[in-house]
């Protein structure tokens, strides 16, 4: 499985530690794709490095500079940051938001759009909050896919592991 993790590009030691506590709890060995490799995101990274999980950086151009460390697949996307998280999205089976501003709001809307299955923690002071408020459920009447909305890491990581068997949609 690939999985896109979307989340803020700065960070406080909330988020930090919600973080650490959904990989604690990942009992599954997906490849983590991320946008970057600052803020949140590195935190990411570095959380999924200390699991020995394979990790994807898609890097925008304006920031492809950005050192990596060694075991990390780094991809140039030259891309600014709106495109690079449109390769983000596609390249994923499933997304995770981790709180985050309009960007990570942008990557929870492009995988409605695509179709692929949206899971949000809720509860992280950050603007992906208000979604849920906003939408509940679909983002729009065509009714995709369900956006998943959960107010703690551990159980967000315990879905993210669930068999595909056991994952109800509007398809089947």
């Amino acid at each position: 499985m690939q999985l896109a993790i979307a989340v803020h590009s700065s960070l406080n030691r909330e988020l930090e530690d919600k973080i650490k506590r959904f990989f604690e709890n990942l009992k599954c060995n997906p490849t983590v794709l991320v946008g970057g490799y600052w803020g949140g995101m590195k935190v990411v990274v570095d959380e999924a490095i200390k699991k020995k999980l394979k990790v994807v950086v898609i890097l925008p151009e304006e920031r492809e500079d950005v050192e990596l460390p060694p075991d990390v697949i780094r991809i140039n996307s030259g891309c600014e940051y709106r495109c690079r998280s449109v390769i983000l999205v596609r390249s994923a089976d499933l997304l995770v938001s981790l709180g985050g501003e309009v960007g990570t709001t942008i990557e929870i809307f492009m995988a409605y759009a695509m179709g692929k299955r949206a899971l949000v923690l809720s509860d992280t002071g950050f603007s992906t909050d208000k979604l849920k408020t906003a939408f509940s459920e679909y983002l729009d009447n065509r009714k995709v896919m369900k956006v998943e909305y959960y107010s703690s890491p551990e159980d967000l990581a315990k879905e993210v592991c669930k068999p595909i068997t056991q994952i109800k949609t509007n398809f089947g």
